[in-house]
């Protein structure tokens, strides 16, 4: 038997519940299909829990230099994990429940439950049922992947997902991966009392960025306790003594080192979770790592097929999945003409003080070979960070000398997460830089010290 919709969306993460509404709401006969929980990696591993321990944690190490600011705290901090966890499962369930009811509650629109495979261009198989739609979505997110070392099959290991699970403190935690979810559970878990060890495959942190903020960023965790190894490509994992925790041996620059972990946290990549659902029966292309290949506009090789989020490899935030939503829903129910190229690269390194990224690295503008300007300020100078007692960091603006566009900028610094959006709103407005410089901002914030950082501006070097 076959169930006919007007729609299928695939995945319930943070593009597919908010279509699936939309097209609900304009009248079509809608179907979302989830395998495991609403919301997605953001709701339930991801952004909504990690920042909900993130902010424990930060109370912790607030706490630990209550003196500092004339607190007297009347004996040593200690962090209870299972209160910690708690909290951040009562978070996620707020999320979670509001989710539900919302989409319980949208005419038009029916909630599956199961595993969805293609069987053709326009169908899909669920429970052994047969759904068909003209118009289906994908939005089944990715995972994390682990490091190809040896031995890896023998040990325990944590990702994301199953490091929120844990509710106790780890006495010795390992992160394999000094990117961007490996360093905010690495100072997250130094703050709430582990010792906590990140070894990385390449020669520094967050490669991505410039050299200057992977080095300030290593400095700040460093500060903290934690232990970097740098330029490990591999590495032999062995259980630990009495098959609990586990060894981790690899060559170094000049000897071979052994760690000894109680836990080990894989955080080196992720991917796309299409190898199981039918692509090839629908003629769906797939690109050498197994994203979904879209136009942009979000439309597959297959007509009728949309790809949104994570899986088509445009980006892999929470706020890019959003906006694919948007420009899809916008393109096919408002008669408008969005495309992902309109869209400004921006995001965010969540530890303390958070990074702040938008457009352009310092690199890619001198890759561009254009004049360019670029103004740094660190935030020693910025009277809120001093009040604050968070001077660690620097601000950076990279500017087009000609057009006096904003290309890019790099926020490492208290508040950095938020105060990028000035620059990021006057570039999606295509402005001048001069319109924020001239601009009067309150005082005393972090904000207001980017008139000034823009007021710094001088040609950038050809050469780093």
């Amino acid at each position: 038997m076959t169930t006919s919709y007007d729609a299928i969306v695939i995945g319930a993460g943070q593009s597919g519940p908010f279509l699936a509404v939309r097209l609900a709401q304009a009248g079509m006969k809608t179907a979302l299909i989830e395998r495991e929980h609403l919301g997605g990696t953001c709701v339930n591993d991801g952004c909504i829990p990690t920042k909900t321990l993130v902010a424990s944690a930060r109370t912790a190490h607030v706490a630990r230099r209550a003196a500092d600011y004339g607190v007297v705290v009347g004996g040593p901090i200690s962090v209870d994990m299972k209160a910690v966890k708690a909290r951040k499962d009562r978070v996620v369930s707020q999320s979670v429940e509001g989710l539900t009811k919302w989409i319980a509650g949208t005419a038009n629109l029916t909630l599956v439950w199961g595993h969805a495979r293609f069987t053709g261009s326009n169908t899909v198989e669920v429970n052994g049922e047969t759904l068909e739609a003209p118009k289906i979505f994908i939005n089944v997110g990715g995972r994390a992947v682990l490091p190809t070392w040896h031995g890896i099959d023998d040990v325990s290991v944590l990702t994301n997902t199953s490091m929120m699970a844990v509710d106790r403190l780890p006495e010795h935690l390992i992160v394999a991966g000094g990117s961007y979810i490996g360093l905010e559970f690495a100072q997250m878990y130094r703050r709430f009392g582990s010792r906590v060890t990140v070894v990385e495959y390449g020669d520094r942190l967050i490669a991505r960025e410039d050299r200057e903020v992977s080095r300030e960023v290593q400095a700040i965790l460093e500060r903290e306790g934690v232990n970097f190894h740098f330029s490990v490509p591999s590495a032999k994992l062995t259980p630990g003594d009495g098959g609990q925790g586990v060894r981790v041996a690899f060559d170094g620059a000049d000897q071979t080192h052994e760690l000894v972990g109680s836990h080990l946290l894989a955080a080196v990549g992720r991917r796309p979770n299409t190898d199981d659902l039918g692509l090839d029966k629908a003629g769906i292309k797939t690109d050498a790592r197994g994203f979904i290949a879209v136009d942009d506009e979000l439309r597959t090789s297959v007509p009728g097929v949309w790809a949104m989020g994570d899986v088509n490899g445009k980006g892999a935030f929470t706020h890019t999945s959003y906006n694919d939503y948007q420009i899809v829903a916008a393109n096919l129910l408002d008669g408008g003409q969005r495309r992902v190229s309109d869209r400004i690269t921006a995001y965010a390194l969540f530890i303390d003080p958070p990074l702040g990224r938008v457009g352009m690295s310092e690199a890619e503008v001198r890759a561009r070979g254009k004049p360019a300007l670029v103004g740094v300020m660190p935030m020693t100078r910025v009277g809120r960070a001093r009040e604050r007692g968070e001077t660690q960091g620097f601000m950076k603006v990279l500017v087009d000398a000609e057009s006096e566009r904003i290309l890019g900028a790099a926020l490492l610094c208290i508040e950095g997460d938020e105060v990028v959006h000035s620059l990021l709103d006057v570039m999606a407005a295509d402005a001048s830089y001069k319109v924020i410089e001239r601009a009067v901002h309150i005082h005393p914030t972090v904000s207001e010290l980017i008139p000034t950082l823009l007021g710094t501006l001088a040609p950038l070097s050809v050469t780093a």
